[in-house]
């Protein structure tokens, strides 16, 4: 097992490795590969922060991390990092390559001084990491009432000292928000698969 840093010309294989992770999970086909591919050109991509995972000379999965901000009711914005997608294949999933993939970078991301990370995701799985709910250290998602608890929004501080002197309203990247019409288009630089409404999806 090998964790290094994604190169340019492994970018089209990561992408449909991407599209193979997430496809008909959360909804019929996927987005994330199409997120993927725009974060990479986009300036709140944090090219310090994405690796790939290998397994016998293939890649297998893959993370990427995108700069966030966090601005208070003064109006002062906060850098942080959030991660996803974080892809691995079908057939390399629940074996623990994701989970070394987060430690790793997570790790990176305190290195290079990002004061936390912020993720939203299942609480179940991020808490063995760290994560939080971001409530409890006065973040909160943009357009969602403070008073609404949302267990699946969550940080995790890397710098307890520069942390302290963040809270307020957490932005995600525009990048995670894609018109579907034009993943339909780049859908077709891909090999044909089949969109499928599946019980569990959430979109």
């Amino acid at each position: 097992m090998i964790i290094r840093r994604e190169e340019e010309k492994d970018y089209r294989e990561v992408e449909n490795l991407t599209r193979e992770a997430f496809w008909n999970v959360y909804r019929p086909g996927c987005l994330e590969h199409f997120v993927l591919h725009n974060m990479r050109k986009d300036a709140c991509f944090i090219k310090d922060l994405d690796y790939c995972l290998e397994v016998d000379g293939k890649i297998i999965a893959q993370i990427v991390y995108a700069k966030a901000y966090v601005t208070n009711k003064e109006g002062e914005q906060y850098e942080v990092a959030v991660f996803g997608p974080l892809s691995v294949l079908p057939n390399m999933q629940k074996k623990g390559y994701g989970s070394k993939l987060i430690e790793f970078t997570l790790n990176k991301a305190k290195e290079l001084g990002y004061p936390l990370v912020a993720i939203s995701g299942n609480p179940d799985f991020y808490h063995k990491f760290g994560f939080d709910s971001a409530s409890k250290f006065g973040i909160f998602y943009e357009g969602v009432e403070e008073d609404k608890e949302m267990p699946f929004f969550m940080v995790k501080i890397l710098d307890s000292k520069k942390a302290k002197k963040i809270s307020g309203v957490y932005s995600e990247p525009k990048v995670y928000f894609v018109d579907e019409s034009e993943v339909d288009n780049f859908d077709k630089e891909f090999p044909l698969k089949i969109k499928e409404k599946r019980e569990g999806q959430i979109f």
